[in-house]
């Protein structure tokens, strides 16, 4: 398969791609769900291993699907494109009248046209709107939300999705500066309280956790992972790649119980990481973790 417009994604790296592959054991003449297609790297592997099969890409965000679009219109395998939540990928399943797959993929991080976007606030280094939201046609812009939640509400949000001992600090600081329009004022509220060698992993945190409460991503997770099994098919395969402790233990769990019920085979005993040399060609790749199940009953 060709890719159309490749200047568009040369700077999108599929994280752990050679990883996905093995573990997703792609079928020719398969039916493969990439739940969270961003810019379609690992959609491009797959429909590059699965001549005639059928992809459906789904992805919460419009530019992501546009430029996997572009990416992957050269490909002569049927594309079922949606701007959907993965979590609802059972309604674009009856809407193409498919039954079931032989794989799904999700990648639950940023991609790195998001964080490279300077209008998007997913990025503390941007100095951009404060928006944060995957879908930009629905909810609340992360400024209005942090208008919105209490102080109690924040600290907790940033304590329980990410640690940070000065989440009580931090929440009292972005308070008293509200109303923010710019990533650069949630950026100058954590800095005032956060010590300076420890700046760029607070914010990282920070940043991380209100997107996470914001875009309600561990709800979806919770939903996707109590409804996939019964999608794929026996001997299809599972490979959720994420990058934050809370989603790694959900997915985990998702399988143990699945394997107790005799519904799935556990493929990875442990998470798998990327290699050395991949976390140097890309850092977001640095706290990925890849787990992958089979469907046996």
């Amino acid at each position: 398969m060709k890719l159309k417009n490749q200047n568009a994604t040369d700077h999108h790296i599929p994280v752990m791609k050679d990883e996905v592959e093995k573990y997703l054991n792609i079928k020719a003449q398969g039916t493969y769900l990439d739940g969270t297609i961003g810019a379609g790297g690992h959609a491009a592997m797959i429909l590059s291993k699965n001549p005639n099969g059928i992809l459906i890409g789904i992805d919460r965000d419009a530019e992501a699907l546009k430029t996997s679009r572009q990416r992957l219109s050269a490909s002569a395998n049927p594309i079922i494109f949606k701007k959907e939540s993965y979590h609802n990928f059972s309604k674009v399943f009856k809407e193409n009248n498919i039954i079931d797959a032989d794989g799904i993929i999700l990648d639950l991080g940023l991609s790195s046209m998001q964080l490279n976007s300077k209008n998007r606030g997913f990025a503390f280094k941007h100095n951009g709107e404060l928006d944060m939201r995957f879908d930009t046609q629905i909810g609340r812009k992360a400024s209005q939300y942090l208008d919105k939640i209490s102080q109690l509400e924040l600290s907790n949000i940033i304590y329980n999705y990410s640690d940070e001992r000065f989440s009580k600090k931090i929440s009292k600081s972005i308070k008293s500066k509200l109303p923010m329009s710019k990533t650069f004022d949630l950026v100058n509220a954590i800095n005032l309280v956060t010590p300076p060698h420890k700046r760029n992993k607070t914010l990282a945190r920070v940043f991380q956790s209100i997107r996470i409460a914001l875009n309600n991503e561990l709800d979806k997770l919770n939903k996707f992972l109590n409804s996939f099994v019964n999608s794929l098919k026996i001997g299809g395969r599972i490979v959720i790649i994420s990058y934050h402790s809370t989603e790694d233990r959900m997915v985990k769990h998702a399988y143990k119980k699945l394997h107790f019920q005799r519904k799935m085979k556990i493929i990875t005993k442990k998470p798998i990481m990327p290699n050395i040399e991949e976390q140097n060609l890309n850092i977001r790749s640095r706290s990925a973790k890849l787990r992958a199940a089979e469907r046996i009953g």
